[in-house]
């Protein structure tokens, strides 16, 4: 007779399958792919909290004031429907703004994208001074936006620095802030200038990963240097032009402190761009639910410049489909 003691029992009746295999034990909720899951939401939380909590909250309420005529002084807040917007559409002074507007974004984004892309080019070679170079067109990157403006006013003025130094070469220059086209090319050299030095530095990194091995084997075909700008350089460095051009029009749409600082939107009207007129019916004349309704319209502007470059991208940004 055999004696089975509690081991024995125990393995035996753990042998219920077929075949003496072990039973079929149910997995637990608290898995490793739900572990994961956990872990990716705790990291993207704090992005999420703030996406929500300043960009998708306020954009929001900008919409909701824009329904309204929010007279801050008498303390009301009336509901107008579609009032502010219908102004909007008969506002005579919109038409101006917008042009203003366009032709600040249109020549900033020219300049700043031309010259940051030629002087990536130049700080490319191998040549002595290059750093000392790059350092020179990237600090005006870090200085204080006001006080690079400010210091910009007193040599923008009628005896300032820039007329000074062309009176040495027998030229009488402008007074540069108050004439309509002089006004708006001096706030946009002015922002060239101050930003450049950021495009540049994207400009270069992107330079410096295309291979060497095309150039030289386009140089043993026998092209010129403009045909491997052209074909290879342009091509390759395509995405970093698209990052750098949503970039670029994104903050030529929301300049405002250059403008304040330098012109005050004149002289009359020459340099009141979109976000500067937002701010005077605003905050000087105290029409908060127009200014909302302005800055609905800036919010589409962007959005649709925005999504026409995102889908224009299949078209000449390399490796896109």
């Amino acid at each position: 007779m055999s004696v089975l003691t509690r081991d024995t029992v125990g393995r035996a009746g753990d042998r219920s399958a077929p075949g003496g295999a072990a039973p079929y034990r149910r997995r637990g909720w608290w898995t490793t792919r739900r572990r994961d899951q956990l872990a990716g939401l705790l990291f993207v939380a704090p992005q999420l909290a703030g996406s929500v909590l300043f960009v998708l909250i306020p954009l929001g309420l900008v919409v909701w004031y824009s329904l309204h005529e929010w007279n801050v002084l008498a303390g009301t807040f009336e509901f107008v429907g579609p009032g502010n917007y219908q102004a909007l559409a008969e506002d005579p002074n919109l038409p101006s703004v917008l042009r203003v507007t366009a032709l600040f974004s249109i020549g900033l984004v020219v300049f700043n994208l031309s010259l940051a892309l030629l002087l990536a080019v130049l700080l490319n070679q191998r040549l002595r001074g290059t750093v000392v170079f790059r350092t020179l067109f990237f600090s005006p990157v870090v200085v204080s936006l006001v006080a690079w403006t400010i210091v910009w006013g007193f040599l923008l003025q009628d005896d300032g620095g820039v007329n000074g130094a062309l009176g040495t070469i027998g030229v009488d220059g402008p007074n540069w802030l108050r004439g309509d086209w002089t006004a708006l090319l001096s706030v946009i050299v002015v922002q060239v200038v101050k930003n450049v030095g950021l495009n540049m530095v994207l400009f270069l990194a992107a330079l410096q990963g295309v291979p060497a091995e095309l150039y030289e084997a386009a140089r043993v075909e026998g092209a010129s240097a403009w045909t491997r700008f052209r074909r290879i350089t342009v091509p390759l460095i395509s995405p970093t032009i698209l990052l750098t051009s949503i970039i670029t029009v994104v903050g030529s749409l929301q300049v405002f402190a250059q403008i304040a600082v330098l012109t005050q939107g004149g002289p009359g009207t020459s340099t009141t761009v979109l976000v500067y007129y937002l701010y005077q019916r605003a905050f000087q004349f105290h029409q908060f639910g127009y200014g909302a309704t302005l800055s609905v319209l800036l919010f589409l502007i962007v959005l649709v410049l925005t999504v026409v470059q995102w889908r224009m991208r299949r078209r000449w940004v390399f490796h896109e489909q």
